[in-house]
């Protein structure tokens, strides 16, 4: 029946993550060009700031300005709307004002030309990726971005352990665990931006509420679900409705801008010989190595953790032998939130985050779970790595704006090749 389940959330995930943003109407009469910078080395990207952008109307610069804190830009054209239909304008990016290490991922499309036929604002896309192959040899690409994999993985990790343990001790596919991981990182940029809070408080803080946010899920939601005998089936779709519900609530109370943290250091690239690595990035692999470490000791020598392998494993099995299995799914819903809280937190740090940064990465988590072997935490674990590492390196064979693609790829090649994942155990259906 799992291995249905499976199947099923797996074809719903990639038909989900399907987003995109609509442009929004001009706030006062005129004509803007508008757009936004982002940097295709992060996941999800971040945005680029003090870049450079100018327009030329008639062979003569008109407006100039640079990319803000959230890489968006905004130049207003001069003149009256009406009187602009049909003149030709020509956006610029000046290339030598991009980060070091980077230009645009199509090098030749430094300006555009564009033909005014309404008095909307018109919008332009540009992105920044790393320097071309042929500027760099490939052995120092292939470990620079091994090493970028491996820290993306152990980010993934975090957040796909509680999705693994909730998949594990109950059967559900939630796909609102991407919400449980934007709450984490709304709920500390919330005491950073309403109080002044410092990142370390915010973020311990936000923790708890993720942690009793998870717990709130369960009590109100799941578990009256659990016990009218609800199936997996309609428990899964429920999931769907209340992770649009809640980037809803999301987007009404925190809007739908690039929000980034306060007193988090940006430290210079570390250079070993030929090979950048990001200081900000090695720190969060860190911390997301040392709190895996915790998680798989706690599952595998504490008592909680025996009974949580003893739920998965067989549940019925489990209530006949004296053990509490509502009050172990309540404990695994608590942590699993908790850890996706941090994830989130830990992922606006590095890359800024908006009201559906969870959405966006939920396809990697659920291809690293699925990966792995669904409801086994370290496969969860080893499924992340090995993701992280497929989507990094795929880049240097296909163009960085499809890398995500081979999240895709792995979901498809499992469920037909391997439906139990790596490290997961096959079952019998019917």
């Amino acid at each position: 029946m799992r291995l249905r389940v499976a199947a099923l959330f797996s074809i719903l995930a990639c038909a989900l993550i399907v987003g995109g943003f609509s442009p929004a109407s001009a706030d006062t009469p005129g004509i803007d060009v508008k757009g936004i910078l982002t940097d295709t080395r992060t996941v999800p990207p971040k945005p680029v700031p003090d870049v450079k952008i100018s327009v030329d109307l008639e062979g003569a610069e008109v407006a100039s300005g640079v990319s803000d804190a959230e890489g968006k830009f905004s130049l207003p054209i001069p003149g009256d709307p009406e009187d602009l239909l049909g003149k030709v304008i020509i956006v610029k990016l000046d290339t030598s004002t991009l980060p070091a290490g980077t230009t645009l991922t199509d090098e030749k499309k430094t300006e555009y030309k564009v033909t005014i036929k309404t008095n909307f604002d018109i919008p332009i896309g540009y992105r920044i990726g790393p320097k071309s192959a042929g500027e760099r040899p490939m052995w120092e690409q292939v470990i620079e971005r091994s090493i970028n994999g491996v820290f993306l993985g152990l980010l993934l990790a975090l957040a796909a352990i509680g999705l693994s343990l909730i998949f594990g001790t109950t059967g559900l596919t939630n796909f609102a665990h991407g919400e449980l991981i934007t709450f984490g990182a709304l709920a500390a940029y919330f005491f950073q931006d309403s109080f002044g809070w410092a990142i370390l408080p915010a973020t311990i803080i936000a923790i708890a509420l993720s942690a009793g946010f998870g717990y709130a899920n369960d009590r109100l939601l799941w578990k009256p679900l659990r016990g009218r005998g609800t199936g997996l089936i309609a428990m899964m779709i429920v999931s769907i409705g209340l992770a649009i519900f809640l980037r809803g609530v999301y987007q009404y109370f925190f809007g739908a801008d690039n929000h980034q943290y306060t007193g988090v250091r940006n430290f210079k690239p570390w250079h070993l010989g030929p090979i950048d690595v990001r200081p900000k990035e090695f720190f969060v692999a860190v911390l997301c190595t040392v709190v895996l470490i915790v998680v798989s000791v706690a599952v595998q020598k504490t008592r909680l953790g025996k009974a949580t392998r003893a739920v998965s494993d067989n549940p019925a099995l489990a209530a006949s032998s004296g053990i509490a299995v509502d009050k172990v799914i309540t404990t695994i819903w608590v942590a699993g939130a908790a850890l996706a809280g941090l994830s989130g937190i830990m992922w606006g740090s590095i890359n800024g985050f908006d009201y559906q940064v969870g959405f966006k990465i939920l396809l990697l988590v659920f291809a690293a779970v699925t990966l792995g072997g669904l409801g086994n935490i370290w496969g969860a674990m080893v499924g992340s790595v090995l993701v992280g590492l497929l989507v990094e390196l795929s880049s240097l064979i296909i163009p960085t704006e499809l890398k995500y693609v081979t999240a895709l790829v792995v979901l498809v090649l499992v469920l037909l090749i391997r439906p139990q994942g790596l490290l997961g155990r096959a079952e019998r259906i019917g």
